[in-house]
């Protein structure tokens, strides 16, 4: 019997580009990836194999993901770009009285009160009328099929696990308790590679695979979690989950140096990666681990994160276009801004004069970016007893300032933290990306675009390069492999650096990108992650 640790890699180690030209799945763990390449295989098309993907990764990362969170999604398909937005809204029933009541002073992280509709269920079942081959029950029995067998749990995974676990043991409370019956072992966590079952989350995906989700929002499902929230004081309704519908959107886009780069329209974070954008479209970069680039590069990133904690909230309650916060006279006063010192960033005036990611494609052009997560980890702790659902708590972004574009509302959307990624160039698909990870996901957008586009990096690498993150006012926090000197060059700018131990907090992500002549795949996938590319 061999004794070693999962979590101990004294040496560096080098993944290549992977090259394919059937299909392909990039996913943060190997057993949903395999379960969206077999998709593929039974003759099913990349949406197929993001749903079969996206529902398995509820299963063996739960920690990111569950039924109980949202979804996002970017489709290439019949031509053209598709965007999905099945974000949930605030129950009717979460008032700012009602949150206030409770003696709240500000939107709290677990409990009911964070809970807001799930999308993510929806979503799967959207996807899969409008673009889908095989049958829907068909994608979902891997997921089924781990749930019920079990899966040996992966080693990132397991370390997020036990950090949920800290979490939530530190702050116990009743309505969390299904948390804990639910996702220990004997009490603990699981380990890495130690098998883990969940016969009722088993369940639960056999009856939404049964009813195309329905139950969930129209049927059996619907009727237990709100006979659950009522009895141990939330705020969800059958009501709530009754009126819910995803939305297709036209997707927003910018042209930065001969690249179109694709988002999700607000409540989503992803204008915060487009308006960085186009400050930096301004500057001309050489070397990509340099002082002028990462200083340029965190300047803009905060004064875009500055204006979308300013303005973005549900699209039907903004106050501000998002083609004026996307202009170009805009985005050069904000690039003039930027000088030689690290400075406090500031929202601006345009009317003056910030989870589990998996990209899928198929060899017949079709190509997904998807995302969809809990928010915090296994989000609000909230999990309905013998379900395997574990509820997000998405409404902590919500602010109770009444003045405020993204205050508290009933049947309102958040600010928006996850959001897919998509590049074309002159009409024609380039490929999905996207990293996961709370606030870093724009900054690390940034980052991919940057590393494939200015610095000429193939997938792989672009994943791989050592990332930035902005942690608010002047901190910001470096990983591990960043160039020493470089690192000391931006602290004497005025950056109050921080070198981080640990990459779980830098983003996790996944790219495809599509040769346009040969129609090969080449997909990279991310080294901070239990990740995986699943090739046909």
């Amino acid at each position: 019997m061999f004794d070693f640790s999962a979590d101990e890699y004294p040496y560096a180690s080098q993944r290549q580009s992977v090259f394919a030209p059937r299909g392909m799945v990039a996913a943060s763990q190997p057993l949903a990836a395999e379960a969206g390449i077999e998709m593929l295989r039974k003759g099913g098309n990349a949406i197929d194999a993001a749903i079969a993907s996206a529902a398995a990764l509820t299963v063996v990362e739960p920690t990111g993901c569950g039924i109980g969170g949202d979804a996002f999604a970017l489709v290439w398909s019949q031509g053209r770009l598709h965007g999905l937005d099945a974000s949930g809204h605030a129950p009717q029933a979460l008032t700012l009285d009602a949150v206030r009541a409770a003696g709240h002073d500000r939107m709290p992280a677990y409990g009911w009160t964070p809970v807001t509709v799930p999308g993510c269920p929806a979503a799967w079942a959207e996807l899969s009328a409008r673009f889908g081959r095989l049958p829907f029950a068909d994608l979902l029995q891997p997921a089924i099929d781990l749930a019920a067998e079990g899966f040996p749990v992966s080693p990132v995974i397991a370390r997020q696990w036990q950090r949920a676990l800290e979490t939530f043991g530190a702050q116990r409370q009743p309505a969390l308790e299904a948390w804990f019956d639910t996702y220990l072992i004997d009490g603990r966590a699981p380990r890495a590679g130690e098998p883990f079952r969940n016969p009722a989350q088993a369940e639960t995906l056999a009856e939404l695979a049964a009813s195309g989700c329905e139950s969930f929002y129209r049927g059996a499902l619907a009727e237990r979690l709100d006979a659950h929230s009522r009895a141990s004081g939330g705020y969800l309704r059958a009501s709530d989950l009754q009126d819910y519908r995803p939305r297709w959107v036209e997707p927003i886009g910018v042209n930065y140096r001969g690249v179109d780069v694709w988002e999700i329209p607000p409540s989503g974070q992803g204008l915060i990666a487009l308006m960085t954008l186009k400050i930096l479209e301004g500057f001309a970069f050489e070397q990509r681990d340099s002082l002028g680039t990462w200083h340029r590069q965190l300047e803009a990133m905060k004064l875009a994160y500055a204006d979308g904690l300013q303005h973005i909230t549900d699209a039907a309650h903004m106050r501000v276009a998002v083609a004026e916060l996307l202009g170009a006279d805009y985005a050069a006063r904000r690039r003039g801004s930027i000088g030689a010192r690290a400075a406090t960033p500031a929202a601006g005036d345009p009317q003056a004069s910030g989870t589990v990611y998996l990209a899928s494609a198929d060899g017949e052009g079709n190509m997904v970016s998807f995302i969809q997560s809990n928010y915090g980890g296994f989000g609000s702790g909230v999990v309905l007893p013998d379900s395997g659902i574990a509820l997000q708590n998405r409404g902590q972004e919500f602010s109770l300032d009444p003045g405020h574009v993204n205050c508290l509302a009933p049947g309102k959307k958040t600010f928006h933290t996850i959001i897919p990624g998509f590049l074309s160039k002159q009409g024609h698909p380039l490929g999905p990306f996207g990293v996961m990870g709370g606030y870093m996901q724009p900054q690390g957008h940034v980052q991919m675009v940057m590393n494939l586009v200015d610095f000429g990096l193939n997938p792989q690498a672009a994943l791989d390069a050592p990332r930035w993150q902005w942690l608010g006012g002047l901190r910001v926090g470096v990983e591990q492999a960043t160039p020493r000197d470089l690192a000391l060059a931006l602290a004497r700018r005025g950056h109050r650096i921080e070198v981080a131990h640990d990459s779980l907090d830098y983003g996790r992500g996944q790219i495809i990108l599509r040769d346009a002549e040969s129609g090969v795949l080449c997909g990279g996938t991310e080294p901070r992650a239990d990740a995986h590319i699943a090739v046909w």
